[in-house]
């Protein structure tokens, strides 16, 4: 399999909402249709953007992203007012989870990511997530908290747990 690693763009939009519900659907993640039919639409008007993993024509993989400050109370006293990176999605087709794909396309969202300057990047996942976990590790994210998130989080503990890069 040869793959191709293509920016995400309004062109991409269906497939990619489609493919985040039908291969990012299990217990410890929380994907309200109408939160990322929105996050398409910040794709689409290049307010969010995303790295995919094509194999001809079949989408394998993809990792979105954004810039924010919604994570400033992680942020250092000095730069608690500077926008940072969060990783909104990362996806794997399930007949493709523990190639190291996931690894593959997060480390080229942190790379886009730096590319604007950012110097922090955030993601989060359920407490309980191990493979989101190792991939997180594996491309260099540090655990920063862990909270009680119920409504986002209703299986196993419940949590949540906030990594982030500096960059």
């Amino acid at each position: 399999m040869a793959l191709a690693f293509v920016p995400a763009g309004a062109q991409h939009v269906a497939v990619l909402q489609s493919f985040i519900l039908d291969h990012g659907a299990n217990v410890w993640n929380w994907l309200p249709e109408d939160g990322i039919a929105g996050h398409m639409q910040d794709i689409a008007a290049e307010k969010a953007h995303g790295v995919l993993a094509m194999d001809g024509d079949q989408l394998v993989g993809a990792v979105t992203y954004c810039s924010t400050l919604d994570f400033s109370r992680y942020q250092s006293a000095q730069r608690q007012d500077a926008p940072h990176g969060y990783i909104c999605e990362a996806v794997v087709r399930r007949d493709q989870v523990g190639r190291g794909l996931g690894a593959q396309l997060l480390a080229r969202a942190v790379q886009a990511l730096q590319g604007l300057g950012l110097q922090e990047i955030y993601i989060d996942r359920h407490e309980e997530n191990a493979a989101s976990a190792g991939m997180m590790r594996k491309a260099g994210f540090v655990e920063l908290a862990t909270f009680a998130e119920p409504a986002r989080r209703p299986h196993g503990s419940g949590r949540t747990t906030v990594c982030r890069l500096l960059a």
